[in-house]
């Protein structure tokens, strides 16, 4: 297994390579914010789509992604793969199935990544010599998991609701109701989707957190983060209620490795009361954690959250 981690942790550290262009878009239009300043974490591009005749005199859903230089234009990745999310929301708005949406693309933070991906109070509840075996792990080259940062989620999620929303909202025709609002991401970026909500219910109204990467790290041996997560979403998952999480998973790549962790965690969600109104949870069999496999699957999260 660790021969395994060791040759396929490219795919989650590759995502610190930045594109520049501007991403080039079929249907709708992309509108950059170069450098988006910030006071609790590095500035970043933020790339919003917006649909097909977007009407100012209109109200939309606003779906906020992590990785955003990933989502919209292989030309511009670095491994030319990209989830097409323009494509995929066009289609389902053309038949009807969704309700309209801007997509509000959030470049990662290149090397600090992992550091403000991973969610923070869950590891808070580790031991000290849990949290000290966590900080040396170690990379395939040899460099630290967080690459020597100091964990910084709850900053990133201050930046998002704090900063990030308030300027979408007050440049674009949007929707401000928690219940308009959604988060997603796979990978790390499925971990952080996961932690908004629960911290901010009253900003978030649904997840959407594919391929999620349980183990935090990359080694599943004496490996103390999944139960932590587990621990946390226990005790503060959001009201079934009026909240939605979907989550989904593979069989290949690094996905071999979620199989028996996200049931536990569907375990959790239906003590807690989630329900098929409020949340989903996919298999998908002979399926790989990569952009291809993401945006072949996109669609079902979208109807799940934002159906007509």
């Amino acid at each position: 297994m660790k021969r395994c981690l060791v040759s396929i942790v490219f795919l989650l550290v590759a995502h610190f390579t930045y594109a520049q262009s501007i991403p080039k878009v079929e249907t709708g239009s992309i509108v950059r914010v170069e450098n988006f300043s910030s006071k609790y974490i590095t500035n970043r591009n933020i790339d919003i789509w917006l649909p097909q005749d977007y009407n100012v005199n209109k109200k939309y859903a606003v779906l906020y992604m992590q990785d955003g230089q990933m989502l919209f234009d292989s030309n511009t990745t670095w491994n030319k793969k990209s989830w097409m999310m323009q494509s995929s929301i066009t289609k389902l708005i053309k038949e009807n199935i969704i309700k309209e949406v801007i997509v509000v693309g959030i470049w990662n933070g290149g090397e600090r990544r992992h550091s403000e991906y991973f969610p923070q109070k869950p590891f808070e509840m580790l031991t000290s010599e849990q949290k000290n075996s966590i900080k040396v792990a170690v990379r395939q080259n040899n460099a630290s998991v967080f690459n020597n940062y100091e964990l910084n989620a709850d900053n990133y999620l201050k930046f998002m609701v704090e900063e990030l929303k308030p300027f979408i909202d007050k440049k674009f025709s949007t929707n401000t109701n928690f219940d308009k609002t959604f988060i997603a991401g796979s990978s790390m970026g499925g971990l952080i989707s996961m932690y908004a909500i629960c911290e901010y219910p009253n900003v978030f109204g649904g997840a959407i957190c594919m391929s999620t990467h349980w183990p935090g790290i990359f080694e599943m041996e004496n490996n103390p983060i999944p139960q932590a997560f587990r621990s946390y979403l226990e005790a503060n998952l959001p009201n079934p209620k009026n909240h939605k999480l979907y989550f989904d998973y593979g069989d290949q790549t690094l996905d071999a490795l979620y199989p028996p962790l996200q049931n536990k965690v569907d375990q959790i969600m239906r003590k807690k009361g989630y329900t098929e109104k409020s949340w989903m949870t996919q298999f998908f069999k002979g399926q790989e954690h990569s952009e291809v496999a993401w945006s072949g699957r996109i669609h079902i999260p979208l109807t799940f959250m934002l159906a007509k």
